[in-house]
């Protein structure tokens, strides 16, 4: 098929549905000569999703544009990425990826004949490519390194050097793989200019980079494997799929950030085959079935409330139980059961204690008022609604880095059940948890499904309906059970590897990573 396509329709279907082609003179000049020779990465860390199906539709744009594609598993680069994955499990995850990431691409037809799949660490760990490293290092600023991971790389206030290394290692990728182009989403796009300036100096050639933008996830905001209300797992049943889709944020005639718009238009209308288009099965008297050939037709009519979110959410749950049904069934067998597991091993509880994070009786807040503390500069006392008419008086240090007036209807989380105490001559009835650094302190966000006075609790420690104890001061409960909360790499806050979450199942997160919180 590939080589009777045109110039202009193998440029259409290479470049059709991206954000961003740096480099087009060039990928023109290729496509009149020869077939393009291009690669994907990804990094085996946390569990793909359906927003994997974005690429993977791209995938196979490449390749009826006759495209040589390879898929890269980017082990070392996952190793190398801050706290996201230790050597231990890449192996596995490894594994793991070429598996679901096939069925992903059986699942929407694509050859996989046609397609070459590498491993990271077959050639990365190479005299060759260690050398290359190193004349990378002597000529790489640490500036222009940190800058080139910044949307990809979590940032940190003291950057491991793996993470600086991180941007060095993608950009060697192209010259050793011998791709003419490299695909990414432009959340990448750094590390592509940073490709486009350093590789030329050590003797090779600049490469094409070919963006596709940031498909929204259910929830608004970027889908990300971290956020379980944004994505759906390529595993999980109709049932968790119907749930998710129900809560999706699909505001009447909005198109912005709305994620079920965007899986439509990057990977359904990639798919369909002429003639077929997006249908929609209603009842008569609320307009009856509607197919939607073109996808500017269907975001017209959703701008124009002409189709009612309830009729997008339902037809998208349809074609995505048609995606992920193929995927479930390749790995509902002992064998694909134990690779998932092995990849991505269930969580173990330790048996409570004393000293266990179900001692904390955490609670939604907001403050009502912020003053400053009469006896104290850098203090300021907090009144904060923990729901049920009762509110705290408390004692916070966050005067100093929030105006008074920003902490009035901050939603925060609250431990209630803290022996009061004086600070400074005023008692303080509770704590505001917050994520700190060594220039901030920020109180945790509270999710937005969350009301005033809702438990939180630490996942596999739910004490949601008990009434818990005062801590003990003399044995230093709340000593022992903070040291060990923090906020990792996607800014969740977790105590050892459990998130704190609401009781409607998300997570407490902040702005501030890697930090530790009190």
């Amino acid at each position: 098929m590939a080589e009777e396509l045109s110039f202009e329709k193998k440029h259409e279907y290479i470049t059709r549905n991206l954000q961003e082609v740096l480099g087009d003179e060039n990928l023109k000049k290729i496509i009149k000569e020869r077939d393009l020779k291009i690669y994907w990465g990804t990094a085996t860390t946390g569990k793909p999703h359906i927003a994997y199906f974005v690429p993977m539709t791209k995938i196979g744009d490449f390749l009826k544009a006759g495209c040589e594609v390879t898929i890269l598993f980017a082990d070392l680069h996952a190793y190398l990425d801050n706290m996201k994955a230790p050597w231990s499990l890449l192996e596995q995850r490894t594994k793991y990826y070429e598996a679901v990431i096939k069925a992903m691409l059986q699942s929407i037809d694509v050859p996989l004949d046609k397609l070459k799949f590498v491993q990271g660490t077959d050639f990365e760990l190479s005299k060759e490519y260690t050398l290359d490293v190193y004349r990378l290092t002597s000529i790489v600023t640490q500036h222009d390194a940190r800058k080139a991971g910044a949307e990809v790389v979590k940032q940190v206030e003291y950057p491991l050097l793996s993470g600086l290394l991180y941007p060095g290692l993608q950009a060697l990728d192209e010259e050793y793989l011998k791709v003419d182009a490299q695909f990414g989403g432009v959340d990448q796009r750094k590390i592509f200019t940073f490709a486009e300036k350093y590789l030329p100096q050590l003797g090779y050639a600049k490469r094409i980079h070919l963006m596709n933008p940031m498909v929204p996830g259910l929830t608004g905001s970027k889908m990300s494997s971290s956020e379980e209300d944004s994505k759906i797992d390529l595993l999980d049943s109709p049932a968790d799929v119907k749930k998710k889709i129900k809560r999706a944020f699909c505001e009447p005639g909005n198109i912005q950030e709305n994620g079920l718009l965007s899986f439509v238009k990057h990977v359904l209308f990639s798919m369909f085959k002429e003639g077929e288009g997006f249908e929609i099965k209603r009842k008569p008297e609320f307009g009856g079935d509607a197919t939607y050939l073109k996808y500017e037709d269907l975001e017209k009519a959703f701008q124009e409330e002409q189709v009612h979110p309830g009729d997008l959410k339902a037809a998208v749950e349809t074609y995505i139980n048609k995606l992920l049904e193929p995927i479930r069934k390749i790995f509902d067998d002992k064998e694909h059961r134990e690779l998932t597991e092995k990849a991505y091993p269930t969580k173990k509880v330790e048996k409570a204690d004393e000293n266990s994070p179900d001692k904390m009786e955490l609670k939604a807040g907001k403050i009502l008022e912020a003053s400053k503390h009469p006896d104290a500069d850098t203090l300021c006392i907090l009144k904060v609604d923990v729901g049920n008419g009762e509110s705290r008086s408390i004692v916070s240090n966050l005067m100093t880095y929030y105006k008074l007036e920003e902490l009035v209807n901050m939603n925060v989380v609250v431990l209630t059940n803290m022996k009061a105490s004086k600070i400074r001559g005023v008692e303080s009835e509770g704590l505001v948890l917050c994520a700190f650094n060594e220039n901030k302190f920020e109180p945790l966000k509270v999710p937005s499904g969350a009301a005033v006075g809702d438990r939180i609790y630490i996942e596999g420690y739910n004490n949601t309906t008990i009434e818990v104890p005062q801590l003990n001061p003399k044995k230093k409960v709340w000593d022992k059970i903070q040291s060990e909360l923090r906020t990792n790499s996607d800014g969740e806050c977790v105590w050892r590897e459990f998130g704190m979450i609401s009781i409607g199942g998300e997570s407490i997160t902040s702005s501030l990573i890697n930090c530790n919180v009190k």
